[in-house]
């Protein structure tokens, strides 16, 4: 194997990696929403913006922690970080609502994703 093709196993291996802490980060603070929205009174407006919130903060651990050990490129994987988690999420959300169309808070999700996914990757790069 040769130094080009070892560097996009890494790249490959650090996407995956982020994509993976981003959903399971989701998971956990969606689950944590949940519980304060049926033990409060907080209001069901809130699900949105929490949403979305949950999602930018779940990408950027996610992108930072996944490409921390990469040395380039922080730009490029972390769009594919958030391009791919978007990607799965809709996925199985139309699936599961049997509704593959685009709105704009489809659109918004999409354009968070690969912002925060970016920011993520630039930051593991540039922090050493």
């Amino acid at each position: 194997m040769d130094t080009k093709q070892i560097s996009e196993n890494k790249n490959l291996i650090s996407i995956f990696k982020g994509v993976v802490i981003s959903l399971v980060t989701t998971f956990i603070l969606l689950i944590i929403f949940a519980a304060i929205l049926t033990f409060t009174n907080i209001q069901e407006n809130t699900i949105s913006p929490v949403v979305i919130i949950i999602t930018a903060v779940s990408l950027l651990i996610g992108s930072t922690m996944g490409n921390r050990k990469i040395e380039k490129n922080g730009l490029l994987n972390g769009a594919m970080v958030g391009l791919i988690y978007i990607l799965f999420l809709y996925l199985i959300s139309s699936t599961l609502n049997g509704n593959f169309s685009l709105n704009l808070a489809s659109i918004i999700m999409i354009i968070v994703s690969i912002f925060f996914g970016i920011l993520g990757g630039v930051v593991a790069v540039n922090k050493k």
